[in-house]
């Protein structure tokens, strides 16, 4: 597996100049609490007025905005699953939110994209479970997507850093 084209860094999503960043949205697209509400503050109110016309997303789904006063040129927006027990098809629906946004990615001439650490903040998917995950399926994705040339996981905190540089090193 090709794992030359990801990279983990510690920092702020909201900063980013990149093409892309993701949104650990809610199923609303409404914006929230964590780093969905600070991508809405960061980018103005003019992201939530085209969310509007999105009529929300579904779990594991992704759609694609402007990035309005955000240094990135567009916002993905996917909503991560809810830890519930691992049971209820959680490790799936993280699989597939990091796959759907990769495809909206390069389906929008995407090449450089930055995804924060999804469903670990309020929806309680266990860290190292999830960075596993994510960095796995962006690696297995990345194989379909010549187009997209780099992908960073951009963490919140030292803690979320170690969990997806131990993953990146595992695969």
């Amino acid at each position: 597996m090709n794992k030359n084209r990801i990279e983990v860094i510690q920092g702020d999503i909201t900063k980013s100049e990149v093409d892309a960043i993701v949104n650990a949205a809610n199923t609303s697209l409404l914006g929230g609490g964590g780093v969905d509400g600070a991508i809405h503050m960061a980018a103005g109110s003019a992201l939530l007025a085209e969310c509007r016309t999105l009529n929300g997303c579904p779990t594991g789904e992704a759609k694609i905005t402007r990035g309005y006063r955000l240094p990135a040129k567009h916002v993905i927006h996917t909503p991560g699953p809810r830890w519930r027990d691992g049971e209820h098809g959680e490790p799936e629906l993280l699989a597939s939110c990091y796959r759907n946004c990769l495809r909206v990615a390069a389906e929008n001439h995407c090449a450089t994209v930055d995804f924060p650490s999804i469903s670990t903040g309020v929806y309680h998917f266990p860290l190292e479970q999830a960075a596993e995950i994510a960095i796995r399926t962006i690696a297995e994705t990345l194989e379909h997507y010549s187009s997209i040339r780099r992908v960073r996981m951009v963490c919140f905190d030292a803690r979320t850093q170690k969990a997806y540089e131990k993953a990146l090193e595992a695969l």
